[in-house]
């Protein structure tokens, strides 16, 4: 029989196994272990690479160790240099030492990471990342080094980008004050997307909190059940026969309905809450990658309008035949040039994020799927696992409440 952390983990990893005639690459995030003591504590993984494709020189199969701060890096390579692909969301760090450390969180992070790699390396831009064949091939010493060269954009939190998308598109009160002139793109495809995205979140939150209420439901009605089968074998201790073996029957079916209840509350929990919370996280990627396209935006206006204005310059002097039209060329044709590597920035993160909306409906759609058939499958399991405990036990109490 598989555990209940078992089947989860076969549920949400990526297949292993694909044919070998084929270009493949995947990767397993297995085997997390303790290292250090106190504050300067974490944990690692052994991260498994299978892969035929040519980039790939150190063979179809490498086994590397990474933490959690090494798939922070790959992130943040990844949103930097992909402006306007949707980066796979990390699992968020724990703020409570008392859980960082936990069982149950160490594999929910474990299987949130696999989750993780793996989307990258089934994506067909970012499965070409040099920072993923690093990621995957270099000895730690190197990826401690990688790790610890980065600056700048790489050291900003994702609080640092929900700042940005609020910088980009909240300029109504200066505007109001007259301070500045808010830029911000208007399309109508444009406006259904963010529309999209904000409703998208916050029905996954709303859907997320109530899994979470279901798993703690199921947790204190399987403890409750726990505690009422010892007290009524307890009291069944205090009875003669048969009333002492009925209560005793009574008390065992009570702790195996809340064993019943403590297995599918885990289930719930990796196969239904987790996806949930994970797609939460993945919207807020893409509200990041939103802000990104609000300042591309913002500089291809402003970088726009300033080259005009550079050319009414040049216009003028030209008239006037004033010595500094050599100047006011040079000028003229670097911000031009700027302007229009801006504008194709931007065109590219817009087509780049026409692209990915479709590819990320589809996977939700599937993966989604895949967590509701599992929770409805789950749920069938155990009303009938709870119905079959009890209807097994009502010809005993039928028969002695007729004595």
């Amino acid at each position: 029989m598989e555990s209940s952390t078992e089947q989860a983990r076969n549920v949400m990893q990526s297949p292993r196994s694909p044919p070998s005639s084929h270009p493949y690459l995947s990767a397993s995030v297995t085997d997390p272990v303790k290292l250090g003591n106190g504050v300067q504590a974490y944990i690692s993984y052994r991260v498994i690479t299978k892969t035929n494709l040519p980039e790939y020189h150190q063979g179809p199969e490498k086994i590397v160790i990474r933490r959690y701060s090494d798939f922070v890096w790959l992130r943040d390579r990844l949103f930097e240099k992909y402006k306007g692909v949707f980066i796979p969301p990390l699992p968020e760090k724990s703020a409570v030492e008392k859980f960082r450390f936990s069982a149950e969180f160490i594999e929910m992070r474990r299987a949130a990471l696999d989750i993780f790699v793996n989307r990258i390396a089934s994506h067909p831009e970012l499965q070409q990342s040099e920072d993923l064949r690093t990621f995957l091939q270099a000895d730690e010493e190197t990826m401690e080094r990688f790790r610890f060269q980065e600056t700048g954009i790489f050291n900003k939190k994702p609080a640092d980008f929900m700042q940005m998308f609020r910088d980009v598109q909240s300029k109504v009160s200066d505007a109001v004050l007259g301070k500045e002139k808010p830029v911000e793109e208007t399309t109508p495809e444009y406006e259904k997307l963010k529309h999209y995205i904000f409703e998208l979140e916050n029905h996954l939150a709303e859907a997320q909190k109530h899994a979470y209420r279901l798993v703690k439901r199921h947790r204190e009605l399987g403890q409750s059940l726990l505690d009422f089968g010892k007290a009524v074998k307890l009291l069944g201790a205090c009875e003669g026969e048969p009333t002492g073996k009925l209560f005793s029957d009574l008390g065992t079916k009570s702790e195996l309905v809340s064993m019943k209840l403590q297995k599918e509350a885990q289930q719930v929990l990796m196969n239904f809450e987790e996806p949930l919370k994970d797609y939460v996280r993945y919207v807020q990627s893409i509200k990041a990658t939103i802000a990104e396209r609000g300042a591309a935006f913002k500089q291809h206006c402003e970088l726009a309008e300033t080259t005009k204005l550079k050319e009414i310059n040049l216009d003028k002097l030209m008239l006037t035949r004033s010595d500094k039209v050599g100047e006011a060329e040079i000028e003229y044709r670097e911000i031009k040039a700027e302007s229009e590597e801006a504008t194709m920035r931007f065109e590219r993160i817009v087509k780049r994020m026409n692209e990915e909306i479709v590819r990320f409906q589809e996977q939700k759609t599937e993966e989604m799927g895949v967590a509701f058939h599992q929770f409805a499958k789950g749920q069938a399991r155990l009303a009938n696992g709870i119905a079959d405990a009890w209807r097994a036990l009502l010809p005993k109490l039928e028969a002695a409440s007729s004595v």
